[in-house]
């Protein structure tokens, strides 16, 4: 049989190849056994489950591609079994040290199960102990560590999978981990617990998120009729909610128009947000993301939300970098800038809030293509801000007016609340409630949280409901989710904890 090209096993299952071993190797000692090999193959036939299931999960397989190149929209995506020898010869680099014949093995066998779906012949543990003490192994191994070492995009090696399942809180990330550790065992005996630089390789990404800043990514099973869906299932909001449909369509539209070949003009996904809080600002904020990547025009969906502080620092030069930072976590998908009006209000005695605007400004033109800027606050204040920057002006052109929430629709939030904590209101109770909606709607200013003055109602009435039952003989499961008109506050008083002072008599 004709001897094969050592280099040819960089293409294929390379630990079923034997013809390269030249006349008989004298081997001293045996490197692994016959049971070691068994074990190496449960593991890595578990790891592939995980790994496929990953796979399917395309909000993880757009966010970790994003680490090696943001604008991946229409590039290859790396699946995650890459991802997993990325980072195990990211380990073996780190722990070169210790590195030996049974090390060398366990590596080549991740490699030809993930990559090859091959796993190494358990009977034929003599030519492959042998295989390991070759010159021809240690060269292939290297070359197809170099070629499979995936570079991240600001070109720092980190632990892809564990940080980005970490950042996305995704609920594969221990059984990542423990396989992660299996390796690091099965290469070294070793324990992660007990060797510091391999336990900090294994911890989620040291990277620090700006503060009063989150991120939240579409579900794993999401859809453009299901967030619509969501949409419409909103409380009040109408005009908010006949401005996205419109908006939709018109995006639907500009897409059937590329297909055919037809100029579009140039949609600006930037938008703003008016409006008083607690009326859903942020809510729909993250259904519009979610929205512009269904329909094509974000790659990932997911939204980044912060204010000032997370956007603007208190010295010269640490701006500019908070605000690199909002972007990068944004591409792809919505930064939400909440109360943006204060970037500019200058009431902290400098300008770095300007230094703010005009580097987000410049990433929005970086980034045209896969970032869209929302950004959110009253009114009046907020088309002040948009006024005070000429390039503010030219990118919004898009605004959303959220109004008050009517009584009634107080009431349907308070209802929905109840729902989901089981609860239901006696007929007294739903006539003290009432009464209330109407007395803050009638006393409303563009301070008045909605939403938010109806979460902490709520909770005050699980308090004084609490209080009510604690004392009674016997609680019933219909007493424990039953308010009465004794749990709800007077309407003045709440009106008073709302507005921070006594009603003045009438």
């Amino acid at each position: 049989m004709k001897k094969r090209n050592p280099i040819s096993i960089l293409e294929e299952s390379f630990l079923s190849i034997k013809e390269y071993i030249e006349g008989e190797i004298n081997v001293d000692k045996t490197f692994f056994n016959q049971t070691f090999v068994q074990e190496l193959k449960k593991e890595t036939t578990s790891l592939l489950v995980i790994c496929e299931e990953l796979n399917k999960d395309a909000v993880f397989i757009q966010k970790i591609n994003a680490k090696v190149n943001p604008n991946n929209a229409n590039s290859f995506l790396f699946k995650t079994q890459q991802f997993f020898l990325s980072d195990i010869i990211s380990i073996y680099e780190k722990k070169a040290n210790l590195e030996t014949e049974k090390s060398l093995f366990a590596f080549a066998y991740y490699y030809d199960a993930l990559r090859n779906s091959h796993f190494a012949d358990e009977k034929a543990i003599n030519t492959l102990n042998k295989l390991v003490s070759t010159s021809e192994f240690r060269e292939n191994l290297k070359k197809i560590r170099n070629q499979n070492q995936i570079i991240p995009q600001n070109s720092i090696q980190t632990n892809f999978l564990i940080s980005v399942l970490s950042e996305i809180k995704h609920p594969k990330l221990e059984e990542i981990t423990v396989h992660f550790q299996k390796f690091i065992q099965f290469s070294y005996n070793l324990e992660v617990e007990k060797t510091p630089e391999l336990k900090e390789i294994l911890s989620p990404s040291t990277t620090t998120q700006n503060a009063n800043s989150q991120v939240s990514f579409p579900p794993t099973d999401d859809t453009l009729e299901k967030v619509l869906e969501e949409l419409n299932e909103l409380v009040g909001l109408e005009n908010v909610k006949k401005d996205i449909n419109e908006l939709v369509n018109l995006l639907e539209i500009q897409k059937k128009r590329s297909v055919e070949g037809l100029k579009n003009i140039e949609i600006a996904l930037h938008t703003v947000f008016l409006g008083p809080p607690g009326t859903g600002k942020t809510s729909v904020a993250r259904l519009l993301s979610r929205i512009f990547k269904h329909l094509g025009f974000l790659s990932i969906g997911q939204m980044y939300e912060t204010d000032r502080e997370g956007m603007v620092a208190g010295f010269v030069g640490q701006t500019a970098s908070k605000v690199d930072k909002a972007v990068q976590e944004s591409k792809g998908g919505v930064l939400f800038i909440d109360e943006a009006y204060a970037l500019t209000a200058n009431s902290f005695g400098n300008d770095y809030g300007s230094e703010a605007v005009n580097t987000m400004l410049k990433r929005m033109e970086d980034h045209r293509d896969d970032l869209a800027v929302v950004v959110a606050g009253y009114t009046e204040p907020m088309k002040t801000f948009i006024e005070s920057n000429p390039g503010l002006r030219s990118r919004f052109n898009r605004y959303f007016q959220f109004e008050h929430f009517k009584p009634t629709e107080l009431f349907t939030i308070f209802e929905s609340f109840c729902k989901k904590s089981d609860f239901i209101l006696t007929e007294d109770a739903i006539e003290k409630l009432k009464d209330t909606f109407d007395l803050l709607y009638a006393k409303k200013d563009d301070g008045f949280g909605n939403a938010r003055v109806i979460r902490n109602l709520f909770e005050k009435c699980v308090q004084n409901q609490a209080n009510r039952i604690i004392k009674l003989e016997k609680i019933t499961p219909e007493i424990l989710k039953t308010f009465t008109e004794e749990d709800i506050p007077e309407p003045k008083e709440t009106e008073k904890q709302v507005y921070f002072a006594a009603p003045k008599e009438e």
